[in-house]
C-alpha cells in the first residue's frame, strides 16, 4: 500500500534531506500505519463510546475503559503497536473525532520508541477534532529517540470555541539508562491548532538536531544539565483561560522551588488557551506536572477528579 495517505503533505527541508538515502520498505505492509476513532455520547447510557474505529497495523486501539468515579462517561482508550516502535521509512497517521458533548481520554500503552536509521526518515501525522461541549485529552508517553534516527511530527489540534482539550508531548534524550543521550539526528515536531471554523489559534515548532547543535552548551535552545522537555496545550474556552493560567503558573513555581525543574507557561493569542513548557533532569517529574495540570484543568473546566492513569 502506498504510504502517501499517512505522509505529511510539506516535509521541512531539514527532514527532506534524509531523503537522499534510497528505502524500498517505505509504504509497505506494516509501515504504512493508520489508526481512526470516532467518540460519540450513547444515547441511553450517556457514557462517551467508541462509535467508529478502523485501524491497520502497525496501529491498533484497546477497547473503551471507564475508570473514573468523578466522571463515569469518561471513556479511557489505549493506543498499541505490536512492533515495539518506530522504524526506518514508517509512516503513521492518528485521526481522533471526538463529538460533541463526549469525554474522552487516549492515551500510549508505552514509550514511543523511535529506532536507529540509516536510510530515509519516520514520520506520524496526528488529526485531532474536538466538537463543542467536549473535553478531550490526549497524553501519551514519552518520545526516545535513539541513535541515528530521524523523526517528524505533525499535530493538527481542531478544538470547538466550547470545548476543552489537553495534548501534551515529553521528548527524552535517548536510552538514558544505557548512557545513550543526544545521539539522534533530529526531531521535529510540528504543532497547529485551529478552531471549528478552521481558522488557526497558534503555531508551535520544536526542532531538536543534537548533531548540529550543542543542546547542552551555547545554541538556541540550551538544556544544560535539563534533558527532558515537555510541552502541554490546554485550549478552552476563553472565559476559563485566566483563572487557570494562575493556577498553572503557581503550580509550576512550586516544583521549580524544589529544584526539580524549570519551565514556563503562556496565554495563547486570542487567550483561547495555555502553552507550557518544561525542562526537567527526569522524564517522572515531567510526567507528574502534567498529570497536576491535568488535575487543575480538569477541577476548573468540569469540577471532577484525575486519579492518574493505570499501565502495567
Amino acid at each position: 500500500m502506498s504510504a502517501d495517505f499517512s505522509t505529511p503533505q510539506t516535509i521541512p527541508p531539514e527532514i527532506k534531506r534524509y531523503l537522499k538515502g534510497s528505502d524500498r520498505t517505505v509504504g509497505k505492509t506494516g509501515k504504512a500505519g493508520i489508526l481512526r476513532l470516532k467518540f460519540e455520547k450513547d444515547s441511553l447510557s450517556g457514557n462517551t463510546i467508541i462509535k467508529e474505529q478502523y485501524s491497520r497495523v502497525p496501529l491498533l486501539a484497546q477497547r473503551a475503559m471507564y475508570l473514573e468515579e468523578t466522571i463515569p462517561a469518561m471513556a479511557y482508550v489505549y493506543i498499541v503497536s505490536p512492533s515495539g516502535g518506530i522504524l526506518q521509512g514508517d509512516r503513521y497517521l492518528i485521526d481522533i473525532t471526538s463529538r460533541n458533548k463526549t469525554f474522552a481520554h487516549v492515551t500510549t500503552q508505552g514509550a514511543t520508541r523511535i529506532y536507529k536509521m540509516e536510510n530515509n526518515y519516520a514520520s506520524q501525522i496526528i488529526n485531532i477534532k474536538v466538537e463543542e461541549e467536549s473535553y478531550f485529552e490526549y497524553i501519551p508517553d514519552q518520545i526516545i529517540p535513539f541513535r541515528n534516527s530521524r523523526f517528524y511530527q505533525e499535530v493538527h489540534l481542531n478544538v470547538h470555541e466550547n470545548a476543552t482539550m489537553i495534548y501534551s508531548e515529553v521528548i527524552v534524550p535517548g536510552r538514558v539508562a544505557s548512557g545513550e543521550a543526544f545521539e539522534y539526528d533530529i526531531c521535529y515536531i510540528k504543532t497547529v491548532g485551529k478552531n471549528q471554523l478552521g481558522r488557526t489559534r497558534f503555531i508551535d515548532t520544536l526542532k531538536l538536531q543534537p548533531r548540529t547543535e550543542n543542546l547542552r552548551g551555547k545554541s538556541k535552545i540550551n538544556f544544560g544539565n535539563l534533558h527532558m522537555v515537555g510541552t502541554i496545550y490546554i485550549i478552552t474556552k476563553q472565559s476559563f483561560v485566566n483563572d487557570l493560567y494562575q493556577k498553572i503558573v503557581k503550580k509550576i513555581a512550586l516544583f521549580e522551588t524544589k529544584g526539580k525543574l524549570s519551565g514556563g507557561a503562556s496565554i495563547l493569542p486570542a487567550r483561547q488557551g495555555i502553552m507550557v513548557r518544561i525542562l526537567s533532569r527526569s522524564s517522572e517529574d515531567v510526567k507528574t506536572i502534567i498529570f497536576e495540570l491535568i488535575s487543575i484543568t480538569r477541577k476548573q473546566i468540569i469540577g471532577a477528579s484525575f486519579s492518574g492513569l493505570r499501565k502495567a
